[in-house]
């Protein structure tokens, strides 16, 4: 290797390290905040399991459109990944839609706006968890 060069190859992880990442971060896919406090990262847990479970609460409330696996096209399929993102409250957010959507309302279609919000942040909060369970961020 010539003078200043830097070699391309990183270093092996340890499999037992990263198997516990993506356990973390699966954790806190399935209940918000979960993979937080796992790492014991109590602050970061509270406010994301009380961000999605307010988020999905306020969205579901307002009656907005929980999208399913039977989309039309790439929206609905994107709404769907979206609303997955929430985890255990997707089941939560079921069981509260027993009216189904009323999305011809500004009311309806705000609350679809705040369940996928809940499931995107959910997913970047599970990122974070396996980010953190892997040592590259705080």
């Amino acid at each position: 290797m010539a003078e200043g060069e830097t070699s391309a190859v990183a270093p092996a992880r340890d499999s037992k390290s990263e198997t516990m990442a993506f356990v973390v971060a699966a954790a806190g896919w399935l209940v918000p905040g979960l993979g937080h406090a796992l790492l014991k990262m109590w602050g970061r847990a509270v406010v994301c399991f009380l961000t999605v479970g307010v988020l999905v609460m306020v969205g579901a409330g307002m009656r907005g459109n929980l999208f399913t696996s039977r989309g039309n096209d790439a929206f609905d399929s994107l709404g769907y990944i979206a609303d997955l993102g929430t985890g255990s409250f997707y089941l939560v957010a079921r069981l509260l839609e027993a009216d189904g959507p009323d999305v011809s309302h500004a009311d309806g279609d705000y609350g679809t706006r705040f369940l996928a919000t809940a499931g995107v942040f959910n997913l970047l909060a599970a990122l974070h968890a396996y980010e953190a369970a892997r040592g590259r961020k705080a």
